[in-house]
């Protein structure tokens, strides 16, 4: 794996991540990968950050709530099925690195583990979160959350980032 700066490479990922990209997180002996659509790239409190959000009824909420880290890998090849059945399949009824036979790796800096697969990972440290409060979400975006399933929004601070080819 090489080294890279996450801001650098921003912009480009946030177009990847469009088409999905995988979120691991562990808190002790449970993890889960899950896909994500939506994340943000910023820097904010003096540090490079990601967001990334999660809805409150997914099995990967309720181990997050308890980490202190998540990992994104952003694939650069074609891994759409793997993608789907991420985004598509819970956790609690399979084991989806089983499924999709993912590998991981340890990551240097964070608990939560990486995909062992081609493509950027952001190792993340869990800095801030808050469960989204619907009264202050715009009118327009309220179509979004028909089951009023709203997400809690995770900061992470970018505390490396590395491309495996």
């Amino acid at each position: 794996m090489k080294d890279v700066q996450e801001q650098e490479v921003a912009q480009i990922n946030m177009k990847r991540i469009q088409e999905g990209a995988f979120l691991i997180v562990q808190a002790q002996d449970r993890k889960n990968v899950m896909t994500i659509g939506w994340a943000m790239f910023g820097y904010i409190w003096r540090r490079s950050t990601m967001m990334v959000a999660v809805r409150n009824s997914r099995f990967t909420h309720g181990i997050i709530e308890e980490a202190d880290s998540f990992s994104v890998s952003i694939p650069t090849g074609n891994m759409q099925k793997e993608i789907n059945f991420c985004g598509s399949k819970s956790g609690k009824e399979f084991d989806k690195f089983k499924e999709c036979r993912f590998g991981t790796i340890k990551a240097k800096k964070i608990n939560s583990p990486i995909l062992e697969i081609p493509g950027y990972h952001y190792q993340c440290r869990i800095i801030y979160k808050t469960p989204m409060d619907p009264r202050f979400l715009a009118h327009d975006l309220a179509p979004i959350y028909p089951a009023k399933d709203y997400h809690t929004l995770y900061f992470g601070e970018v505390t490396a980032c590395s491309l495996m080819e």
